[in-house]
């Protein structure tokens, strides 16, 4: 079973993970900013992220960062932090920071109208290794895990990401 790209609500739980670094203590779900100095020389773990194909600057940029197992992939308040930005049209870079080493996967969500609601028709997405987003009824469909998953190392790992559009 495949689920529906998530707008959802933020949420925070406890994270048990100490001393890996700062990101680390801190709840699932929370909101984060685009922090660009995360990504600079010498720091890390972390993830450059550069996004292409956004349509306009209007609305928000969401990016969903998300541990790669089953249990959390897209699942409801199962994101490790959400980074809020403005788009810009064209393409942009955001840095996600990680709390260590290890396999990831990110989704990003442009609500171009900015209304914080699911608009299939007039939204994009994006997510880690480009994977095609089949539709059932027009809805967007996501891609199993192993089809976004990526390994990032202690230092700054990049990754592009193309935001596609349904219309």
């Amino acid at each position: 079973m495949t689920a529906l790209l998530p707008l959802g609500a933020l949420a925070a739980l406890g994270l048990g993970l100490a001393g890996a670094s700062p990101l680390a203590a801190q709840a699932l779900g929370g909101k984060i900013d685009n922090d660009m100095s995360l990504c600079a020389a010498g720091k890390g773990p972390a993830v450059r992220v550069e996004i292409t194909g956004l349509k306009s600057a209007s609305g928000n940029l969401f990016v969903r960062t998300y541990r790669a197992k089953e249990s959390d992939w897209l699942k409801s308040r199962r994101y490790i932090h959400r980074i809020d930005t403005t788009p810009r049209k064209g393409a942009m870079s955001v840095c996600v920071p990680l709390p260590a080493a290890g396999d990831y996967a990110i989704v990003v969500q442009h609500d171009a109208n900015g209304n914080r609601e699911k608009d299939f028709s007039s939204d994009g997405a994006g997510m880690s290794n480009n994977p095609e987003v089949k539709t059932f009824l027009g809805i967007p469909r996501a891609p199993d895990l192993a089809k976004t998953r990526f390994s990032a190392g202690a230092g700054v790992t990049r990754i592009a990401i193309q935001v596609k559009y349904q219309s």
